[in-house]
């Protein structure tokens, strides 16, 4: 069923967001013609596209033309509402976006993002740069239909609505999501309902749509694209992804930045499911080590197919349920590193079952050079390709050889980067498993 509504000034532009949303994985259909929408058509798909060619229309004719089309798309199940406007500032943003406004009703708030920093579109200190130039000292301003007068975001949107307007510049957006999105509800306090936003980078694209979902805010995402992509990632499971692609995050950390990270992930990340390992099982002999191992790999298993990212967790990762080792090592008569290397093993084996129990998981993350090693032993790998630096010491590859060859993996050590770190892996591996 869809779950995302573009309404798009015209049909070049609305097809070029289709196809960011079918790299997504998601199924993405234009229509082309009002009397075609269906409730049948409308459940073939994730998300759908209505372009109404309002760009070089009247502001007040375009406004019709854009209400009609979101009355008509408009229904409960919808996550995600957007307007697809011009890279360049081109047309009637600020009537088409009352439109959605007053359509959705007043609950909605739009937030604006024109960069495309992919295309050398960005947005910095409020103007609209086109590959590093103000967009109204372009060839573009000159446009005979819809030329540009100024680069200023905020003030083409304050010329064409009648809703109050504001932006939202890299000096509000430098301390991180919560805090964005108190000065993203501040905002809405204060009256605006149209909020646009400074973007240079993806980077930025993401920490916007994080802050607006923290904020709780309903939404109309304005934009060329590239941020209603960002926010459908974030909100919405494809259909084809939710049958059969997902993510196992295996973390024996008990770094207290992995702690961050992950309730972190366990915020964002929809849907999600954690188990935690109960590491005094492992260590408690081989039968104890068994019966956990099988009922970590059994819950897992079990909620697999409702959830997107599966997390396994050593519950070390709360200062009270860590142990001390130097018992362990005088019980079983052995080093650190082997009663360490039993933990690891054990995380490797629950891995490793859990990939045989259920294929439609395909991406690993694991925190920590000594479980990944231990991945590698279990699942009988001569190694690692590697591919690419997700983070710095984040590193993005491919298993070489063994029971699950070119399975795609992120691996990471525990206390590198920041609260989002292991958040953005996912990310990552989601983005490389919907190619």
């Amino acid at each position: 069923m869809a779950e995302c509504v573009v309404v798009a000034d015209d049909l070049t532009g609305g097809n070029a967001t289709g196809v960011l949303l079918t790299k997504l994985d998601y199924r993405a259909v234009t229509v082309m013609n009002a009397d075609s929408v269906s409730e049948g058509l409308l459940a073939r798909c994730d998300c759908v596209i209505y372009p109404t060619d309002s760009r070089g229309m009247d502001g007040e004719d375009a406004y019709r033309c854009v209400y009609q089309a979101t009355n008509l798309l408009k229904r409960d199940g919808i996550k995600l509402y957007a307007h697809r406007i011009d890279s360049t500032l081109r047309g009637n943003l600020g009537r088409e976006t009352d439109a959605m406004l007053d359509c959705l009703g007043k609950d909605y708030v739009a937030i604006a993002v024109p960069g495309f920093p992919s295309s050398g579109r960005t947005v910095a200190g409020g103007y609209l740069l086109v590959d590093g130039l103000p967009v109204n000292k372009t060839n573009i301003a000159l446009d005979p239909k819809t030329p540009v007068k100024t680069a200023l975001v905020q003030e083409v949107f304050q010329r064409q609505s009648h809703y109050g307007v504001a932006s939202v510049q890299f000096c509000h957006m430098q301390s991180g999501k919560h805090l964005l999105a108190a000065r993203i509800l501040e905002t809405v306090r204060q009256g605006a309902r149209i909020i646009t936003f400074d973007c240079v980078t993806q980077e930025d694209l993401d920490l916007i749509a994080d802050a607006v979902i923290t904020s709780g805010l309903k939404v109309i995402s304005v934009d060329p694209g590239a941020f209603t992509a960002t926010l459908a990632r974030k909100q919405i499971t494809p259909t084809e992804k939710r049958e059969k692609s997902r993510i196992l995050v295996l973390v024996g950390s008990v770094n207290a930045n992995t702690k961050r990270q992950l309730e972190e992930l366990w915020l964002t990340q929809h849907p999600i499911y954690n188990v935690l390992v109960k590491t005094k099982c492992l260590l408690a002999g081989e039968e104890a080590r068994k019966a956990e191992v099988e009922r970590v790999v059994a819950e897992i298993l079990e909620h697999a197919d409702r959830n997107s990212v599966l997390t396994v967790v050593g519950d070390g990762i709360y200062p009270e349920n860590r142990i001390r080792f130097e018992p362990y090592m005088e019980k079983l008569h052995c080093s650190l590193d082997a009663v360490t290397g039993i933990i690891n093993d054990s995380l490797a084996q629950i891995a490793e079952r859990i990939l045989k129990g259920n294929p439609s998981v395909q991406a690993l993350y694991s925190s920590g050079g000594d479980v990944t090693q231990a991945v590698c032993r279990r699942f009988g790998a001569a190694g690692l390709n590697l591919k690419d630096e997700v983070l710095p010491l984040a590193a993005y590859g491919e298993f070489l050889g063994g029971s699950f060859d070119r399975l795609k993996i992120v691996t990471k050590g525990g206390s590198q980067g920041n609260q989002n770190a292991i958040n953005f892996c996912v990310n990552y591996l989601k983005e490389k498993l919907f190619i």
